[in-house]
């Protein structure tokens, strides 16, 4: 049975007049974007004076079915708005990216991934049905049997065929706490070869696994971390206060495998990763206990270091500070890129060399769907591995050019990369990685006056 109010689905409606009616307010000759104050992306956007699309109203969860294991979700809505919803029935999405801000549709859009990605997939691989604005100003329904070019091609392209008004998606059942197990290794290779079996066997030590991800400190220094939902009542740790999650996982372990226990509640792992932005905050300050102290725990979240970085961005503040110290600009590397497990430890070691960041997170995937996805090519049955890395480095003799180096190598050992972030590709090479043809033509149509971006100038060009 799916319960929803009256009120969520009379909203929910009236969203969706205010939207298209935003749409049709749009002049002809302008390029449609969104009028929302949040985003997760952080490549360079084009000022655009045209008025936006009006998404306010299609921002919640219109209904939850509990015996299905389903929800019907605006495409605006948070992942902190679903989550929220759904853990009250003891259900969760399939997986839940790790900041609070991201929202379902754009999670579909672009790329999502978590812990639970070695089992569950990537996000739009649990969605069901959608409902999609296209360039026409219509809004299709999409699935697997609808529209079903459309629903294929959606994965990957950033906005540029369409944006999700509703989506239907599948949830699972969870336990109210999370064990952890966290697994040093002295050596990349050892790390890999551990993250390997657990998601070829799906457990460890003869238990299942639910939640897998890691982080490499050094060479020497990676962890496994490794997630069992339980029912059993216990303590629990906050990293919500002055503990910090990242900091927690690190323990002495003089042979391979050592570990450090730790528990959470389902809600606080899931947005274990939130409130330090991963290791982020480090750059705002965040984690000097003299200053956290003082930091407001309502600011010690994703959304407001992105507001920060809103205002460096345009006021170029890093950059003066760096100048001001007769120190060279940096060149922002902040990237996800996808390598298969087996050559995975090949690109930490070449990226340790040649890239001065850490931490850096890994996370394994296997796509569920047998069919794959055409604007974001990586084999079914295989599985890769998620390397993110997150900060800055001095520049070198181009723009960009640590990341055309990244990008290179990435693409040497047949991986691929989130276009969330600054690219370098040139067109020939990015239709190559993304979709090509069948992009084209889902892309002519559904969007066939080009009233959205096309997804190289949105991702690559500079606007």
């Amino acid at each position: 049975m799916s319960v929803a109010s009256t009120d969520a689905r009379s909203a929910y409606a009236d969203g969706v007049r205010r939207l298209l009616a935003s749409y049709r307010a749009i002049p002809s000759d302008a390029t449609v974007r969104l009028a929302k104050p949040t985003s997760n992306l952080f490549r360079a956007r084009a000022k655009n004076t045209a008025p936006g699309l009006d998404t306010s109203g299609v921002t919640g969860v219109i209904s939850v079915d509990p015996e299905g294991r389903a929800a019907d979700v605006a495409g605006m809505c948070t992942y902190e708005d679903l989550v929220a919803a759904t853990l009250p029935y003891g259900l969760s999405p399939l997986v839940v990216p790790q900041l609070k801000t991201i929202t379902l549709g754009g999670a579909v859009t672009g790329l999502g991934i978590e812990s639970a990605s070695f089992r569950n997939g990537l996000p739009h691989e649990s969605v069901l049905e959608m409902d999609i604005l296209t360039g026409t100003g219509d809004v299709v329904r999409a699935s697997r049997d609808e529209c079903a070019d459309l629903f294929a091609a959606f994965p990957n392209s950033y906005g540029t065929l369409g944006y999700s008004v509703r989506l239907k998606i599948e949830l699972e059942p969870v336990k109210p706490f999370v064990a952890l197990r966290h697994l040093r290794f002295h050596s990349l290779t050892a790390l890999i070869a551990e993250m390997d079996r657990i998601v070829e066997t799906g457990g460890l030590d003869g238990a299942p696994v639910d939640y897998l991800d890691g982080v490499v400190f050094s060479a020497d220094e990676s962890y496994l971390c490794v997630g069992v939902q339980t029912a059993t009542p216990g303590p629990v740790s906050d990293y919500t206060g002055q503990d910090i999650y990242y900091r927690s996982i690190r323990h002495d372990s003089a042979g391979e495998g050592g570990e450090k226990h730790d528990r959470l509640t389902i809600h606080d792992y899931l947005w274990r990763w939130d409130t330090d932005w991963f290791w982020c905050s480090r750059a705002f300050g965040a984690q000097n206990p003299h200053i956290r102290r003082w930091w407001p725990r309502r600011y010690r979240r994703s959304s407001f270091y992105w507001k920060l970085i809103g205002y460096d961005q345009r006021f170029d503040i890093a950059d003066r500070i760096e100048k001001h110290n007769g120190r060279p600009p940096r060149e922002r590397v902040v990237q996800d890129v996808e390598v298969p497990i087996g050559r995975t430890v090949e690109f930490l070691d070449w990226f340790l060399d040649n890239v001065p960041i850490e931490p850096i997170w890994l996370c394994p995937l296997r796509l569920r769907d047998d069919r794959g996805w055409p604007l974001y090519p990586i084999r079914p049955h295989h599985t890769y591995v998620n390397v993110g890395f997150w900060s800055s480095v001095p520049v070198g003799p181009e723009d960009g050019y640590t990341n055309k180096m990244i990008e290179r190598r990435v693409s040497e050992l047949d991986g691929h990369k989130s276009l969330y972030s600054d690219a370098f590709y040139s067109r020939e090479e990015f239709e190559s990685l993304y979709g090509g043809e069948t992009y084209k033509t889902v892309k002519k149509a559904y969007d066939p006056d080009s009233r959205f971006l096309d997804l190289y100038a949105k991702a690559v060009q500079r606007r």
